[in-house]
């Protein structure tokens, strides 16, 4: 179940950088990539609203 929330939109390293001239831009601040919300990486360290939705489901995440 980790997987339907396990991506770079709902880890707290995500960045949505937006250009008034470009396209809005996806960077992990941790990793210093360029990304899109739907990309995964095993560093993955979800929000803590995430974290907090997960224990309602009964998900369990360990670091």
């Amino acid at each position: 179940m980790e997987r339907d929330y396990h991506c770079c939109a709902t880890c707290q390293h995500f960045q949505v950088l937006k250009h008034p001239a470009r396209k809005t831009e996806y960077k992990c601040a941790r990793l210093g990539y360029m990304t899109k919300p739907a990309y995964r990486f095993e560093c993955w360290t979800p929000k803590d609203i995430v974290v907090e939705r997960m224990r309602k489901k009964h998900i369990r995440f360990t670091k």
